[in-house]
């Protein structure tokens, strides 16, 4: 008797139609994601594609939208994985219905509809609290440092932005006297050296460029609200901080905002970067020229809290005539921060995370420290949570000693009523700060000392540091595969929502398990 085995038939294609709805268990991840994403409010991207149909067929939103959370959950960040995952993984086949979208056009797609992407973290925060998963508790915030698309060795000062340009002008000139010889290189082509030919080509294209030129003046036109946000406020300075070096500092902070509203993607030719990155040095000393004259002529006309004008004394200063420090040229938004273990070119990135380990508000900074991002993440839990639907409001703001900041701590309780706990000195740190005693401080350790507050800031090591740890270790994400801030905040915020998804997708078969 022979022996008897399964024939695999690999040669044998199918009898019937495949049916994806047997190839995955009902539970499994890829079938929660679809059911999710139908849930979703996609009108933004739909609203991207032509409402006539015209052109060449485009893939289904929904079922990019669906990809993309999946590959992200599934740890899988880069287009090329994404695309040799579809074609031969069974999850994926099952999301895209058996297509297999290449990888450029999965980049295309997210750079495409990059904001509306990011947006989807409130989509995702409101289907976890139909599930029960965003009540009312304590949030902790904690941020940590992760690595740009980009090398510390791409750090150039303006110095040498000024020799490759020259170097570059010097090469170009060289290759046009190469191409034109004696020639300037600008005389008119045959057909238009005759006043008929130049009659000809007029009438041909002369009214077409008009109408182009009116179409793209009507697109760079300054929108007045923009123009006037990018004025220098001094207003703002005077109310929150008093100094040379606070004045200084406010002017960068608002130069950084206006970066966030023009930021766009990093140009691909090393020309245009080399150029934008002079600009981005010159726009750093034109701010601190800003800052400094204001603060002059506050000195000069200001006055003092119980009305006295200032008096002399202020030592001069007098900024540089020519740029400082560097920019980096892959990604002039990246930073070289100290981080746990040396320093890394990258983004400061923050979480907000509930005591259910969901992260509410997901954000990223160019700032090393944590100094400053006490309350703005604070109000982007508090705005992430309105835009869901969620009244709520945390109960206590949790932050270790990275986070102190008297004004932000009065501001968060004054504005939103919510209790901070932030701890004055760092676990490293045996005993208190130098200087750090009396007052606030003695008050927050007392606070701290009592058996509420210390159960209170526990939460921070069970809630939002292993969510940062499992992001970095299990999820092995510790480097951004795009560049320049916007792309790096999209794929911070797809991290942190398809983290909660798959929170939510435990949850949910811990639910039906009970």
């Amino acid at each position: 008797m022979s022996q008897n085995f399964i024939e695999s038939r690999r040669e044998q294609g199918f009898l019937l139609p495949p049916d994806v709805r047997e190839w995955l268990p009902e539970d499994h991840l890829a079938w929660f994601v679809i059911e999710a994403v139908a849930q979703m409010d996609l009108g933004a991207f739909y609203a991207a594609y032509r409402a006539d149909g015209h052109g060449r067929a485009a893939y289904e939103p929904s079922v990019m939208v669906a990809l993309i959370l999946f590959a992200f959950a599934t740890n899988v960040q880069s287009s090329r994985g994404i695309e040799r995952h579809c074609r031969q993984d069974v999850a994926y086949r099952v999301i895209t219905g058996n297509l297999i979208p290449d990888h450029a056009t999965i980049a295309r797609f997210i750079c495409r509809h990059e904001q509306a992407l990011a947006e989807l973290f409130t989509e995702v925060l409101e289907l976890c609290d139909q599930a029960g998963l965003v009540r009312s508790g304590a949030v902790a915030i904690d941020g940590t440092k992760l690595h740009a698309n980009a090398s510390r060795d791409s750090n150039v000062d303006y110095d040498r932005i000024a020799r490759e340009i020259i170097a570059e002008t010097i090469t170009t000139d060289e290759a046009e006297d190469d191409r034109h010889g004696d020639a300037r290189g600008d005389e008119l082509p045959p057909e238009l050296r005759t006043e008929e030919g130049r009659r000809e080509w007029l009438a041909r294209h002369l009214y077409q460029e008009a109408a182009e030129r009116e179409r793209e003046a009507e697109a760079d036109a300054p929108n007045d609200e923009e123009s006037a946000a990018h004025e220098f406020d001094a207003e703002r300075i005077v109310a929150r901080t008093q100094g040379r070096e606070g004045w200084l500092r406010e002017a960068k902070h608002q130069l950084d905002q206006d970066r966030w509203r023009e930021a766009g993607p990093v140009p691909r030719s090393r020309s245009e970067r080399l150029r934008e990155a002079g600009r981005w040095l010159e726009d750093d000393l034109a701010a601190e020229r800003r800052g400094n004259q204001a603060y002059e002529a506050y000195r000069e006309h200001g006055r003092m809290k119980d009305g006295r004008r200032f008096g002399g004394g202020s030592k001069p200063y007098q900024p540089p005539s020519s740029p400082r420090g560097e920019v980096n040229l892959t990604d002039p938004d990246a930073r070289v921060m100290k981080a746990f273990r040396g320093y890394v070119q990258g983004y400061n990135v923050q979480a907000a995370v509930n005591e259910q380990q969901i992260v509410l508000a997901a954000e990223i900074t160019v700032e090393s420290g944590d100094f400053s991002h006490l309350k703005p993440m604070v109000d982007a839990t508090v705005r992430e949570l309105e835009q869901a639907g969620i009244s709520d409001k945390p109960q206590a703001a949790l932050a270790d000693a990275g986070y102190w900041n008297e004004q932000h701590m009065d501001d968060i309780t004054g504005e939103h009523g919510i209790p901070v706990l932030v701890r004055p000195d760092s676990s490293k740190r045996k005993g208190e700060r130098p200087g750090w005693t009396g007052g606030r401080y003695a008050f927050m350790r007392r606070v701290l000392e009592t058996e509420l507050g210390d159960a209170l800031y526990q939460l921070r090591k069970q809630t939002v540091e292993p969510v940062i740890g499992h992001t970095k270790h299990n999820r092995n994400f510790n480097r951004f595969h795009r560049r320049g801030r916007k792309a790096v905040h999209t794929e911070w915020r797809l991290q942190m929502m398809t983290h909660n998804l798959t929170k939510l997708h435990s949850h949910q078969i811990a639910t039906l398990a009970a």
